[in-house]
C-alpha cells in the first residue's frame, strides 16, 4: 500500500525517560498539527530528528528506535555539533534571513553549509532506506532543501514533493546566497514545490529563470527534461480543535484569571522571540498611541508572549536585548502605580493558555515584517466563538491574502500602526462581528486537513504525468497492426538533425521517399506538424499526399486542400516583440531572428553557449514581464526561443487528426522539445506518444535520435 514518507527537520514529538521507558508527547506547532490527520490514517512515516541523543548509548539509541517504530516515526541522529552547525547557524543564520529579507543578519560559514550538505545527505539516506515502491516522499522546509537532489540520485522514480514554510524572496535577494543555484537544481528534481501564497511562487520561478536558466510557463518549471508543478496552498490548522478547546471550561476559567478582574482594553501579541515578527515596531507603536491619547492610558494594556527562540544565535540575544530596552523605556514613561502599560512574558505557554489569551484579548496584533502564512493569525479567528475581538494583521504576512477583514498594518510604518491600533479599539460590535464571522467561515472552510490533501493530490498527479518515458516498448508492433493508423510527426530535431542555420535544414531524398510510401500505405493518415512557417512546409513537403501544419498548428493544410489560418487574434505587441528580439540579435554574435506570419523566434544554436544562455535567460524573463497574459505564448524548443500566438497549439492538430481519422484510428506523436509534450498529452492515453533523445516526458516510449525514428518508421513499412 503506498505511503506517504514525510521528512522535516524536527519530529513532532518532545521525548523524556520516565519510569525506566521513553515517552513520547506530541508537539503543537503548525506542521504537527497540520499533517496530523495524513499520520494519523495510518498511511504515513514520518522521519525527522528526535532531539538530543548526545548522552545515549548506541543500544539507548536502538532502543528509542524501536519505541519510536511504534507511532510509525523514524529518527535521524544528529550529534551536537551538526545541530549547532547545520541547523543553528547555517539554516537559521544564513538560511532564515535571507529567505525573509534580512540580509543583514546573514552571517555564512563555509563549514557550516558543508555540514548542511552532510546533515541533508543523512536525511536522504535515511528516507531511501525506508521507501517503497508507489510511496509519496514530501520534504518540508528551509533546513531540507538540498534533500529532493539527494533524494532523486538516489530514488530515479520516487514521487517527491517539497514545502516552504517561510517566505520565498524575489531573485535579486535569493542571488546573495552562493549557493543559490545548488538549492535551485536540488528543488527542480522535485515533481511539485509548494509555497503559502502565490506572490511566494512567482518569486520562485523568477528565480528559476533567472539563476537556474529553467524554463517557466504557467505553474510549471521545465529543466533538463524535467517538469515540476509550482503550487500555491493555503497552510490551515485544525480549527475545530481550536475552537472546541476555546470553549471548555478550564480555558474560560485561564482567561478569566489572565485578567484577575482588569478592566483596562488588552491588545495582545503572542509570538516567538524572533527579528521578523515586528515585535519593535509592535512596541513604538503602541508607545506613539499612548504619547497622542492620553485619554487611553490606565484603560488599555499591551500583553507581549516572547516565546523563547533559538538562544544560541548571537541575533537573537541582541534582539532580546532590544525588546526589553523597548519596554523598559514604555514603562518608565507611562507607568503609574497602579497601572503597568506593558505586561511581558518571556516564556513558552501550553495550548489551552495561548487558546485563554486569544479569548482574553480586545485586539490580537500580529505585525511581522516578513511571514510565510503566521498560523497565530488563523488560531484567533478559530478560538473566537463569541465572533468578538479584533484582529490587526500585517500586510506582510502570507495569511493577509486569505484574511481581508483584518485591520491591515504596514509594519514598517510605525505612524500608521498606532493608527489602526487605535481604529481597532473604537470598532463598533457590530462591525467587529462582521468581520470576525468572516474570517471564521475563511478558517474553517480550508484548515490543515484540506491544505494536506491538496498537496499531496497534485503530488500523486504530477508522478504519474513525469515518468521515465518507457511504458510501452511494443508501440511499432501496434502501430503496425492498427486497422488506421494516424502519424503526427515533428519536422526538426524529429525527421531531420539540427542545423546551425535552421533554413539549412532541409529534407534529404531518402526522408522524402520514406515519407512518400508512408503517406502511401493503407489506412494510414500522414500529418507533419512543425514550428516552421509554412513556407518552408509546403516548399519541400507540397508535393506530398500529406497533411501539414505550420507555426505549431495556427496554420493548417490538409490534403488536396488550400492553408487555412486557426481563427485567432494577431500575435499581441509583436512590434515590441521583434524590437527586443532584434536588440539581443545585435550584441550575440551566432543568434538569428526569425519572422513567420503568427509568430517570432530568436535561434541561438550558433552562439557562445554559456553566454547565451544567460543572455537569452534575461530575455524570456523580459518577455514575460512584457507580454505576459496577453494571449500569447512563450516557449523554449532546443536552442530557440519563440513567441506565438497563445490559441495555436499543436495538441489542436491531434485532435482535428483524430477526427478525421476517426475513433478508431490509432494516434502516434513523434516529437523531441517542450511544444510537442502538448501533442503527447493530446493523443494519449488511447493514442501513442513517442520521446525522441533524452529527458523526462509524459510520452509512453522513447526513440535515441533522428536515425532511430526513421528506422522506426521504416518499420511501420514492412
Amino acid at each position: 500500500m503506498a505511503r506517504t514518507l514525510i521528512v522535516s527537520n524536527r519530529l513532532p514529538l518532545a521525548l523524556s525517560w520516565e519510569g525506566g521507558a521513553w515517552k513520547a508527547t506530541p508537539s503543537s506547532g503548525g506542521l504537527a498539527t497540520g499533517l496530523a490527520p495524513v499520520h494519523e490514517r495510518g498511511e504515513s512515516l514520518w522521519i525527522g530528528w528526535p532531539g538530543p541523543t548526545d548522552d545515549l548509548s548506541r543500544e539507548d539509541c536502538a532502543a528509542l528506535e524501536a519505541e519510536l517504530a511504534r507511532g510509525r516515526f523514524h529518527p535521524v541522529f544528529l550529534t551536537k555539533a551538526q545541530v549547532e552547525s547545520y541547523y543553528e547557524r547555517f539554516s537559521n543564520g544564513t538560511l532564515w534571513p535571507v529567505l525573509h529579507y534580512r540580509i543583514d543578519q546573514v552571517s555564512p560559514e563555509e563549514a557550516d553549509w558543508k555540514t548542511y550538505i552532510e546533515v541533508n545527505r543523512l536525511f536522504a539516506r535515511a528516507v531511501a532506506a525506508q521507501w517503497r515502491p508507489g510511496d509519496l516522499v514530501w520534504v518540508h522546509d528551509y533546513q531540507l532543501l538540498l534533500v529532493p537532489g539527494m533524494l532523486r540520485q538516489l530514488l530515479p522514480t520516487a514521487r517527491i514533493g517539497f514545502f516552504l514554510h517561510i517566505p520565498w524572496p524575489s531573485a535579486a535577494i535569493v542571488r546573495i546566497l552562493p549557493q543559490a543555484r545548488e538549492i535551485l537544481l536540488s528543488l527542480l528534481t522535485t515533481d511539485c514545490v509548494g509555497f503559502h501564497t502565490a506572490t511566494y511562487a512567482r518569486n520562485f520561478q523568477e528565480t528559476l529563470l533567472r539563476l537556474a536558466g529553467a524554463s517557466v510557463r504557467g505553474n510549471e518549471a521545465r529543466f533538463a527534461g524535467r517538469r515540476t508543478r509550482v503550487g500555491v496552498f493555503p497552510m490551515g490548522i485544525d480549527a475545530r480543535a481550536y475552537s472546541s478547546l476555546a470553549d471548555e471550561k478550564e480555558t474560560l476559567e485561564v482567561a478569566r484569571r489572565w485578567r484577575k478582574g482588569d478592566k483596562a482594553r488588552w491588545l495582545v501579541g503572542i509570538d516567538r522571540l524572533d527579528y521578523t515578527k515586528g515585535i519593535p515596531g509592535r512596541l513604538m507603536a503602541f508607545e506613539r498611541l499612548l504619547s497622542e491619547h492620553a485619554e487611553l492610558r490606565g484603560k488599555v494594556r499591551f500583553v507581549q508572549v516572547a516565546v523563547p527562540s533559538r538562544g544560541g544565535v548571537e541575533a537573537y540575544q541582541r534582539f532580546r536585548s532590544l525588546i526589553e530596552e523597548l519596554i523598559g523605556n514604555i514603562q518608565g514613561t507611562f507607568g503609574i502605580p497602579d497601572w503597568s502599560p506593558v505586561r511581558y512574558l518571556h516564556r513558552s505557554l501550553s495550548r489551552r493558555e495561548v487558546v485563554a489569551l486569544y479569548r482574553a484579548a480586545d485586539v490580537l496584533l500580529v505585525t511581522p515584517v516578513r511571514d510565510g502564512m503566521n498560523l497565530v493569525a488563523k488560531e484567533f479567528v478559530a478560538s473566537r466563538n463569541d465572533e468578538d475581538g479584533v484582529l490587526l494583521l500585517s500586510e506582510f504576512a502570507g495569511a493577509a491574502a486569505e484574511l481581508p477583514d483584518a485591520v491591515a498594518v504596514n509594519p514598517y510604518d510605525v505612524a500608521g500602526s498606532s493608527q489602526a491600533i487605535y481604529e481597532a479599539l473604537n470598532l463598533s460590535r457590530d462591525e467587529r462581528r462582521t468581520r470576525m464571522k468572516r474570517m471564521r467561515e475563511r478558517v474553517f472552510a480550508h484548515d490543515g486537513a484540506s491544505w494536506a490533501k491538496s498537496f499531496l493530490d497534485l503530488l500523486e498527479y504530477c508522478g504519474n504525468d513525469n515518468g521515465s518515458g518507457a511504458r510501452s516498448p511494443n508501440w511499432i508492433e501496434q502501430a503496425r497492426t492498427a486497422r488506421e493508423l494516424c502519424l503526427l510527426l515533428d519536422y526538426d530535431g524529429t525527421l531531420v538533425g539540427f542545423q546551425e542555420d535552421p533554413a539549412a535544414a532541409k529534407p534529404d531524398e531518402k526522408l522524402l521517399e520514406l515519407l512518400q510510401r508512408l503517406a502511401e500505405r493503407p489506412h494510414t493518415h500522414l500529418h507533419i506538424v512543425s514550428g516552421r512557417a509554412r513556407a518552408d512546409l509546403e516548399r519541400w513537403f507540397g508535393e506530398l499526399p500529406v497533411h501539414l501544419h505550420a507555426e505549431h498548428g495556427t496554420w493548417s493544410r490538409r490534403l488536396g486542400a488550400h492553408w487555412q489560418r486557426l481563427h485567432v487574434t494577431q500575435l499581441p505587441m509583436r512590434a515590441s516583440v521583434r524590437g527586443i528580439f532584434e536588440e539581443l540579435h545585435g550584441r550575440l554574435p551566432g543568434s538569428r531572428v526569425e519572422e513567420k506570419e503568427e509568430s517570432l523566434a530568436f535561434h541561438w544554436r550558433a552562439s557562445e553557449a554559456k553566454f547565451a544562455e544567460r543572455q537569452v535567460r534575461e530575455l524570456e524573463l523580459t518577455l514575460r514581464m512584457l507580454i505576459g497574459g496577453e494571449g500569447a505564448r512563450i516557449q523554449r524548443g532546443n536552442c530557440v526561443l519563440e513567441v506565438r500566438n497563445g490559441a495555436g497549439s499543436k495538441s489542436l492538430v491531434a485532435l482535428a487528426a483524430r477526427e478525421s481519422a476517426g475513433d478508431d484510428a490509432l494516434l502516434v506523436a513523434i516529437g523531441d522539445d517542450a511544444t510537442d509534450e502538448e501533442l503527447f498529452e493530446a493523443v494519449r492515453p488511447k493514442g501513442v506518444a513517442v520521446k525522441v533523445g533524452s529527458g523526462e516526458t509524459c510520452a509512453d516510449a522513447r526513440l535515441e535520435d533522428v536515425a532511430a525514428v526513421r528506422q522506426a518508421l521504416a518499420g511501420l513499412l514492412d
